[in-house]
């Protein structure tokens, strides 16, 4: 009994905290197995660069429309620095133009997410909402955003307003529908023993159905994130500088194809960067996810 009760005690650590004495450790193997995937995406870019240098060298297209990386590399410097006097491109540096975009993207996102998960919920949840609603929200998920862009200046102007609706509307659908996809997911064993316990429909839905749903409805945030990124650019077309898009916008309207592509790149490496906390978030936040 005395051994039994050591064992199931309160101060016994999980079994994957350290390794067992005799079994080797794994932590060392981890690390060798992501300094190997760090080493081939490192030759992967290496490569690419190289042959992004040969096609330049060979001559296959003009040198206005595909730089080498020397002048990508030149032209991301004189747009992060003051050089002759000149203040980055626009007066701005690069730094805050990108600043300027996630912050669109931030505040778009933000709103989406307060109103497409309560909305989410209840196409998941009430049918009669669904009926309704779920057609406008599949309407809404299948339009370019250039497509709307046109009312929402006429609207509301060309200030900040129409970039922020752009966004908006861009990103809640993906959270919509996953949220309403997560929730009528939830296990009905698990929906029946709450209710056996006494919970009525709003205690269901918070203490039950959100928790479960979870996951999922981060994973509609992440897209709905992705989607707002691949807007901001025609989110910045009207009156978009300082950002990251009328800066790019500016720069094709005077053939500067090395700043185009500065912009792009700026733009692929902070969604990267910005994908990988969410997915952080994620983790800490659900960390069940994937287990039994």
């Amino acid at each position: 009994m005395t051994a039994l009760t050591t064992e199931a005690g309160p101060d016994r650590r999980p079994a994957a905290a350290d390794p067992r004495p005799g079994e080797p450790d794994a932590r060392p193997g981890r690390l060798r197995e992501a300094l190997r995937w760090g080493a081939l995406r490192i030759v992967a870019l290496a490569v690419l660069l190289a042959a992004w240098q040969a096609v330049v060298s060979a001559g296959v297209w003009p040198r206005v429309l595909v730089p080498s990386p020397g002048e990508v590399w030149r032209q991301f410097v004189l747009a992060s620095t003051v050089h002759d006097g000149v203040r980055g491109v626009g007066g701005h540096l690069l730094i805050e133009h990108l600043g300027v975009s996630l912050g669109r993207i931030g505040t778009g996102s933000g709103y989406a997410v307060l109103a497409g998960v309560p909305l989410g919920l209840l196409i998941g949840t009430v049918r009669p909402v669904a009926v309704v609603l779920e057609p406008a929200v599949t309407f809404l998920r299948t339009l370019p955003p250039l497509a709307y862009l046109s009312l929402l200046v006429i609207w509301f102007g060309i200030d900040e307003a129409p970039k922020i609706w752009l966004l908006v509307i861009a990103a809640l659908p993906p959270i919509a529908a996953a949220t309403a996809a997560a929730v009528r997911t939830v296990p009905d064993q698990l929906v029946e023993a709450a209710r056996a316990l006494g919970s009525g429909p709003v205690s269901l839905l918070l203490s039950v159905r959100l928790p479960s749903a979870l996951p999922e409805i981060l994973t509609g945030v992440r897209i709905a994130v992705g989607v707002a990124y691949t807007s901001v650019v025609a989110a910045e077309t009207i009156n978009g500088v300082p950002g990251i898009g009328g800066m790019i916008r500016d720069a094709q309207r005077y053939n500067q194809t090395a700043l185009v592509i500065t912009g792009i790149l700026a733009i692929g490496l902070s969604g990267i960067v910005l994908d990988a906390l969410l997915r952080l978030v994620e983790r800490l936040t659900v960390p069940w996810r994937g287990r039994a």
